[in-house]
């Protein structure tokens, strides 16, 4: 190879390794935008939870978590299976809920969604951030990430789940009557048994529920394992969505991408 190819090759390895992964990300084709918000291919909004087609549907009713429907039933995914999994292994059901409890702790690091994506709210689902976990061994997320999880995993260990709302937070919880860890048994609709999991908190075991919730008014929606039905794919253009999580490789200033491509243009120049 003539000597000025090999310094172009080179410079080019260099700039493929230097410039950062949000620079050379290929769009996304599971999400697209309108009126500001983003929407996934099943058209849940994903940076809002109010509304018919926001990701926990929150409504003045009450509230229907749509999102964990895009791992459940016949979307069942990676989600699942890490669940089923954990039911393969542990035949005691309280020691089955506290590994899956321990999974999630162990292997998500809270991160607001402003920090990760640059908007106020935008939820994953489960099947995202299981992915992310298999793919690099720690995924980030907030509250309602954690809870989505963990709602699928223990759905799919066999246990039942649901997703409770307090006040500017979500968490799951797990049908466990008779767990002598909690601190606090919660009831509902009339049915005693129901576990807090709170896995934000690097410490806080399985049934920990903090003390400002308690005494509040709560909403719960218990997950069902069914899917929702992904429609046609919508037909506009999709936006690329890429978490800031800090590893995204080393960022140098775009001022030394300039200084190399001018480097690559004097020596063609030179050649002719």
């Amino acid at each position: 190879m003539p000597r000025h190819m090999r310094a172009v090759a080179l410079t080019l390895a260099i700039l493929a390794v230097l410039i950062p992964v949000s620079i050379l990300a290929i769009p996304s084709a599971k999400y697209y935008q309108e009126d500001g918000e983003i929407f996934d291919d099943w058209d849940i909004c994903r940076t809002d939870a109010v509304g018919e087609d926001g990701f926990f549907r929150i409504s003045a009713t009450g509230f229907h978590p749509i999102i964990v429907g895009e791992s459940l039933g016949q979307n069942a995914d990676q989600a699942y299976r890490i669940g089923q999994q954990f039911a393969a292994e542990y035949q005691d059901i309280n020691q089955r809920a506290e590994e899956i409890f321990a999974f999630a702790q162990d292997r998500i690091r809270y991160t607001s969604d402003d920090s990760l994506f640059g908007f106020a709210e935008f939820a994953q689902n489960a099947d995202e951030l299981a992915q992310i976990i298999e793919d690099k061994g720690v995924a980030h997320g907030d509250c309602e990430d954690y809870a989505v999880l963990l709602a699928v995993m223990y759905k799919g260990a066999g246990l039942r789940s649901a997703i409770v709302l307090a006040p500017e937070h979500a968490a799951a919880l797990v049908y466990l009557p008779g767990y002598r860890e909690a601190n606090q048994s919660l009831s509902v609709d009339g049915e005693a048994g129901w576990i807090w999991a709170e896995a934000t908190g690097g410490n806080n075991p399985l049934g920990w529920m903090p003390e400002e919730f308690m005494g509040t008014e709560l909403e719960v929606y218990e997950v069902e394992d069914e899917a929702i039905i992904r429609g046609e794919p919508p037909d506009k253009p999709s936006v690329e969505i890429t978490p800031n999580t800090g590893s995204g490789g080393i960022h140098i200033s775009p001022f030394f991408v300039v200084i190399a491509l001018l480097f690559l243009i004097s020596l063609f120049r030179r050649r002719r």
